[in-house]
């Protein structure tokens, strides 16, 4: 369960995931250690995920890519297939005409058109439809 400090530690570690534990006892009035058992909470219970890297949109490109997955196969399934490629940094599963909907980056067009290709050639998707980002705001 996540309590509000918890939500305040991952609000830091959002802006900053190499905030160091001592920094953000300091913002909140907490010890270095409880810091460090409380983040580790929020891992082994899944609440954090991953920690991650997000380069700056001037180093490389990065793409919205659109996803319709044949009815006959669980979305899940494709879902996790897509995870495991190069360059993909987030996967949502959606409502609406596409069914997943994932964020991919890459250091060149065609770094990104070799990830496009390879979620096309997975057995259930039926379409996609790609969108490059221009500006992160």
């Amino acid at each position: 369960m996540v309590d509000k400090v918890d939500e305040k530690i991952l609000e830091i570690l959002k802006e900053n995931a190499r905030t160091t534990y001592v920094d953000i006892g300091k913002a909140l009035g907490l010890s270095e250690g409880t810091v460090r058992n409380r983040i580790q909470a929020l891992t082994d219970s899944g609440v954090i995920k991953r920690f991650t890297v997000e380069l700056s949109l001037g180093v490389g490109v990065r793409a919205l890519i659109m996803i319709s997955v044949d009815p006959q196969k669980p979305t899940l399934e494709i879902s996790d297939k897509v995870l495991s490629l190069p360059g993909v940094e987030k996967i949502y599963e959606v409502t609406g005409e596409y069914d997943v909907v994932t964020v991919v980056s890459s250091s060149s067009i065609e770094g990104l058109n070799q990830t496009i290709e390879e979620i096309r050639v997975i057995d259930g998707v039926v379409k996609t439809n790609t969108v490059i980002v221009l500006r992160t705001i």
